[in-house]
């Protein structure tokens, strides 16, 4: 075995090697840009290294500086992760050139998978079923053009160096080819230096089911069944399971053969997918295969018990596999939900900040949790915004999905949003319980999935604004401020406390009073909170930003419910004004300030602009008042729940 290899990667996949590489007894060297310094895959390893400046190219995609720094340290490989150098034949043969392992396929191999159409004339030589389509040269528009006739609409037009959803088209109508043909051509050559297309029969609601393959440098070959990636934004995968619901053993045994084929015809070693559609009658269809670990191997290092990282450090040191075709066992079944940030509401725009609440399920067994971060770290505009790959296993395909919603509910996650509320209701959806699959689910169910039913904002206010004032209590207790005081005493009046809470624009005052009305708090720790009010217990996970408990988050069921708390009234005898503020919808920039400070205005009036999303949002006064502070200047960064500006209403700025 190795006993110092270098990771050529980041993030979760990362950390998941370095873990693998302690067991195993091996020192481990990071790698990092200027953006991560302080990241948890350079905080776990043994040694790290810095690169360069954030941007990739700058550093993680200098396959100099990766080298450079694997010799200097003395390792003797380099595990490349996925993405960034991972499927790069000229960085494989520059770690052999300089005398280190590549924990990966031969760069040969990488090679004869790079070009979709070049690797579906080598699938169809070895006798792996491809999809009717033409993969040649000859990249003529009027020949693509007739191909496609030929074939019969719809048909999928694909970059032969596509991946990940770019330069992929699906034709319906022949009047509709030449501009998806130049969009398919455009983005190949933005993406992957090259604009040549292939053109494929569309397979109508096919599933995507891809077989996990392993070879050795001793002519061992095998697959470790399947994952089922049928749904999927944009290309890209959101849930994966295995193994594939529905699928029977003749059905395994036929693709899993068709797959080792398939790597056996270039020469595979390492850990690799070979890539299918699954039509409706049970025919498949090679589409590609990718020449490293996938994200979503832990599924089937759940129903499988092997550790897939474990496998390719073995073949990659010159061992056999470790267990032949015949003694592969699966049990049980594992779904992945990939938690990224993101707004599902706004076309899965990826979003940026910094994680101010970050709470996981309790992992065990059954509960597996792939993370590069923890709570405090930032989700920059560098990378993939992915946080967390949530792993479930249970007996069965029922039991594990009833685990990922309560996981799922059970991930509490404030500072940025995230598609943990999408990929709940997603989980629990009727269709995706009766395994009703195909890459176009989503968009199929968009309505259920993406449009959530709104909470209450009465309910959620009364109980927002009582755990905003148990916190101001405590915090009273062991404070001396006489700005802390929460109530005053009145002449024939009981004691109370009135509090106004703002969501997403809408404000409503409670109002604390000896009336059982008010919602009591049971039980408060650090982050969960039970409420009881009107005959019914609730308990809700919570977290604040800054220094007092006026920015405040409720998770229910893993969803945030964001809100400002502030006082409605004057404190007594302090003749204090009210505060009143306009915060941050959401993680943005400030584009343009319409105000001065000390400006007045009336009710609807724009007072600022800030960009979230590729959108512009509006802040605009809510009564007659005046500009009493203004935050931010153009330019500027804010998170959710940032105040912009400070607000006096007219009838409070009389003296």
């Amino acid at each position: 075995m190795f006993s110092k290899i270098l990771i050529a990667n980041r993030g979760e996949i990362a950390c998941r090697i370095i873990r693998t590489c302690r067991a195993l007894g091996v020192t481990t060297v990071a790698v990092y840009s200027d953006a991560d310094s302080k990241a948890q895959h350079v905080r776990l390893a043994d040694e790290a290294v810095h690169l360069g400046p954030a941007p990739a190219r700058e550093s993680y995609l200098r396959a100099d500086a990766v080298i450079e720094a694997a010799v200097r340290t003395g390792a003797q490989a380099i595990h490349p992760g996925y993405g960034f150098l991972s499927e790069n034949p000229d960085f494989a043969r520059a770690c052999a050139k300089a005398g280190l392992v590549f924990i990966g396929p031969p760069a040969e191999a990488i090679d004869a998978m790079g070009s979709k159409s070049a690797a579906k004339r080598i699938m169809e030589k070895a006798g792996v079923p491809l999809v009717p389509g033409y993969h040649g040269a000859d990249q003529d528009m009027a020949n693509l053009r007739e191909t496609a006739s030929e074939i019969g609409y719809p048909v999928m037009l694909k970059a032969v160096h596509g991946g990940g959803g770019k330069g992929m088209r699906v034709v319906d109508d022949p009047a509709e080819f030449d501009a998806a043909a130049a969009a398919a051509r455009r983005e190949g050559e933005n993406a992957f230096g090259n604009g040549d297309l292939l053109v494929e029969k569309c397979v109508v609601q096919p599933r995507h089911v891809e077989i996990q393959v392993f070879a050795d440098t001793h002519g061992n070959a095998v697959y470790l069944a399947e994952r089922d990636c049928s749904v999927q934004r944009r290309h890209q995968k959101v849930i994966e399971e295995a193994p594939a619901p529905g699928m029977t053993p003749e059905l395994r045994r036929a693709m899993g053969e068709a797959a080792v084929r398939a790597a056996q015809a270039i020469n595979y070693v390492g850990a690799g997918t070979v890539e299918f559609l699954l039509d409706r009658d049970g025919s498949f269809y090679f589409m590609e295969m990718n020449t490293r670990l996938q994200v979503e191997h832990p599924v089937t290092e759940m129903i499988t018990g092997q550790d897939l990282v474990d496998w390719q450090l073995r073949v990659a040191v010159g061992e056999a596999l470790p267990l032949k075709q015949v003694d592969i066992e699966l049990t049980g079944h594992a779904v992945e939900a990939r938690i990224y940030a993101e707004d599902p509401e706004h076309d899965f725009l990826p979003a940026t900040g910094t994680l101010t609440c970050l709470r996981t399920p309790q992992t065990n067994d059954r509960v597996r949790i792939d993370t590069g971060v923890v709570e405090g770290d930032e989700v920059s505009i560098y990378y993939d915004p992915m946080i967390a790959k949530l792993v479930v296993h249970g007996r069965t395909r029922t039991e594990a999905l009833r685990l990922m919603t309560r996981a799922l509910a059970d991930y509490r996650i404030d500072g940025v949003v995230t598609n943990i509320p999408f990929l709940r209701r997603l989980a629990g959806h009727p269709a995706f319980g009766a395994a009703e699959l195909d890459t176009g689910f989503i968009e199929r169910h968009h309505e259920a999935l993406l449009a959530p039913a709104p909470l209450d904002v009465n309910d959620m206010s009364a109980l927002a604004a009582a755990l905003h004032v148990e916190l101001l209590r405590r915090k009273q207790a062991v404070s001396a401020d006489p700005w802390d005081q929460l109530a005053g005493w009145r002449l024939n009046r009981p004691a109370y406390a009135a509090v106004e809470v703002e969501h997403q624009g809408d404000v409503v005052r409670c109002v604390r009073t000896d009336m059982p009305a008010w919602p009591q708090v049971l039980e408060l720790t650090e982050d969960r909170a039970t409420l009881a009010w009107q005959g019914r217990q609730y308990h809700y996970g919570w977290s604040a930003r800054g220094d007092t408990p006026r920015h405040l988050t409720l998770f229910v069921d893993g969803r945030p419910w964001r809100c400002v708390c502030q006082p409605a009234e004057e404190h007594v005898g302090t003749g204090k004004d009210v505060e009143h503020s306009l915060t941050a919808p959401m993680n943005g920039t400030v584009v343009s300030i319409l105000v001065d400070k000390g400006q007045d205005v009336k009710a609807g009036q724009a007072l600022l602009v800030m960009e979230a999303m590729k959108m512009e949002h509006t802040i605009r006064a809510p009564a007659d008042g005046t500009v009493e502070e203004i935050w931010f200047q153009v330019g500027g960064t804010v998170t959710s729940g940032s105040e912009l500006l400070a607000f006096v209403p007219a009838e409070e700025s009389v003296e």
